[in-house]
């Protein structure tokens, strides 16, 4: 039984506690002083009876507040505290006495080394870890914390050796023993791939249940680690942004600025301000652009293949050399951005027709990636739709919103042109008009979609004849790199030579407007 007996701070109350327990014959099997005001006692297990009898005399003594019964004496307390952490400590752990005698060793240590507990408690560490003279370092005049690589059954180990120093009664600093902290090889390795790698929860909000998209994770993880520019490819609306971000978050950059620009957006005068900034004689209301806002960040340039050439020039500067200049400033500055750019075209053939810098795409693509559009990833519709419907009903105050059947059978199979961001807006629409808490098929609002026909503008204007030569124009654009030769093409058509050479005259397409 134990006694936490609270009471003021006063000089041989301790003394007046204990006479109690000795004129009861009462045996004390421990007694703790902790802090001003806690006296706990440790005795044998007494009957309701006896605890009756002299539980108000120990009240009754001037100063004592509160006397009642505790599970634990603090020093039990603190000792079973240490010996489960040691006993779950994930690596092999180890205590000595001022000898090198085993004190205390955790079930990973034993398992380690092949014994039993009881059989390693007492034995010398010499005898199980070679490769460090225990005896000497606890020996020598001044015994400093080690960190040494030793042998466990021929199986190599890092040690953290360190030393255990108590007060003895004079205040002076005696040697008790040490601890060893043990690490293999393997352990090793995995803390440090585990110290390396992207922070997950940056990636935790982009869906990925199909493969396409879990294998665009996996690389984008491991490019987030690296320094170098990163080119995502991708369709409107697959999520290239996103990426970007949890890329930015997963890396060194992480506590420095994420800037977006979209280059489609403004003109070339504004693009170049924002990005460069703007230079005034003697610095007065000069204004800093994005490049030195995000200085030791990142920098998205979306849609980066709209960016004018004389821009593509200053930004392959910045990526080579780090430098800049503000418009209308003379005076270099110097930054460390990572640049990580998106487009929806194809570069490579943009660089083929002379429309963007070879030397640019080269030193934006040092790290591509090609984001799968929402058609090419169908098993992550149904996901991202519930996700949707599920988020934007809590923010509306609709609990447990729901798809129908039909409605996920028909968002399944739509091609979604405009992949993630359109599937996001059409549910938004959809949740915050429909009444009830079922999302239905006739609730969204999207251009007309069969099987057997395809996809079909609600709102569809022009002629027939002008919808045949769109898709006659379409279908020669296709073809034509497969047969560049017009009689090749007029054969595959079964039109004569004549007719093809004219209708890709009238259509403009030829070996500078189509990549072959």
């Amino acid at each position: 039984m134990r006694l936490e007996i609270g009471c003021q701070d006063r000089v041989g109350i301790a003394q007046e506690v204990l006479m109690i327990f000795v004129e009861r014959e009462i045996d004390l099997r421990g007694i703790e002083l902790k802090r001003p005001g806690k006296i706990y006692i440790h005795i044998p297990d007494l009957e309701f009876s006896e605890l009756q009898s002299f539980m108000p005399r120990l009240r009754l003594i001037d100063g004592v507040i509160d006397v009642k019964t505790t599970p634990f004496m603090p020093f039990e307390r603190e000792r079973h505290e240490l010996e489960t952490l040691i006993k779950t400590f994930p690596d092999p752990f180890i205590s000595i006495d001022a000898k090198g005698n085993i004190r205390m060793i955790n079930t990973v240590a034993s398992l380690t080394i092949g014994c039993s507990e009881k059989e390693l408690i007492g034995d010398q560490i010499g005898n199980w870890l070679k490769g460090f003279n225990f005896l000497r370092w606890l020996d020598s005049k001044e015994v400093l914390a080690q960190t040494r690589r030793v042998k466990i059954q021929e199986d190599d180990f890092v040690a953290d050796i360190m030393p255990i120093h108590v007060s003895d009664s004079d205040g002076e600093e005696v040697l008790a023993g040490a601890v060893l902290i043990l690490k293999s090889e393997a352990r090793l390795g995995q803390q440090i791939s585990a110290f390396k790698q992207a922070n997950e929860n940056n990636f935790a909000g982009i869906q990925a249940s199909s493969g396409a998209m879990r294998k665009v994770i996996r690389e984008a993880k491991r490019m987030a680690l690296l320094d170098s520019s990163i080119l995502l490819v991708g369709e409107t609306g697959t999520g290239k942004e996103l990426i970007a971000r949890a890329c930015h978050a997963a890396s060194d950059r992480a506590e420095h600025p994420f800037m977006t620009l979209n280059c489609a957006s403004l003109p070339d005068e504004a693009a170049e301000t924002e990005l460069f900034g703007v230079g005034v004689p003697g610095g007065v209301n000069s204004k800093r652009g994005l490049f030195e806002l995000a200085d030791g960040g990142t920098i998205f340039l979306d849609e980066v293949g709209e960016m004018s050439p004389k821009l593509q020039i200053k930004l392959l500067r910045v990526i080579q050399d780090g430098i800049f200049r503000r418009v209308d400033d003379e005076s270099e500055i110097n930054v460390n951005v990572r640049i990580i750019g998106s487009t929806n075209h194809d570069l490579l053939a943009m660089v083929s027709q002379g429309n963007f810098r070879e030397d640019l795409y080269y030193r934006l693509n040092v790290l591509g990636l090609n984001i799968p559009s929402l058609r090419e990833r169908r098993s992550d519709i149904i996901p991202l739709a519930e996700y949707f419907t599920a988020k934007f009903g809590q923010r509306i105050g609709k609990s447990a919103v729901s798809l129908s059947d039909d409605c996920r059978d028909f968002i399944e199979h739509y091609p979604w042109p405009g992949n993630v961001r359109q599937l996001e807006n059409v549910l938004i629409r959809a949740v915050s008009l429909m009444e009830g808490n079922v999302v239905l098929t006739s609730h969204l609002q999207l251009p007309a979609y069969t099987r057997e026909h395809g996809y079909l503008e609600q709102e569809f204007e022009g002629t027939l004849d002008a919808a045949v030569k769109n898709f006659e124009a379409d279908l020669l654009r296709k073809l034509y790199p497969a047969y560049p030769s017009t009689r090749q093409l007029a054969k595959k058509l079964g039109l004569s030579h004549t007719a093809i050479a004219n209708k890709l005259r009238e259509y403009d397409i030829n070996k500078k407007t189509v990549k072959i």
